[in-house]
């Protein structure tokens, strides 16, 4: 899965935004905290659920069921917006 080509994503120094392009359904900009961000970051490349997660286990000191929880919750919303391609 990959960020949709119909979105961007900026990063202003202390939240990722993610903003349609104008090609997409939904209309306008999401923001996201830290965690979201990193997210984020990882879906401008294709990647998978499982591969996201191993990433933010190495960066952050937390169990691994709260991390792929906040990952599954990040891309379910990011789907629900039309925001990522492939599953």
């Amino acid at each position: 899965m990959k960020l949709s080509d119909a979105f961007l994503s900026h990063d202003d120094g202390s939240e990722k935004l993610v903003v349609s392009t104008g090609a997409a359904k939904f209309s306008g900009m999401a923001r996201g905290n830290e965690t979201a961000g990193f997210i984020i970051t990882c879906l401008e490349q294709e990647t998978t659920e499982d591969e996201i997660v191993a990433k933010m286990l190495a960066k952050y000191d937390a169990p691994e069921d709260v991390i792929r929880r906040d990952v599954q919750k990040i891309i379910s919303q990011l789907k629900e917006i039309g925001a990522i391609d492939g599953e």
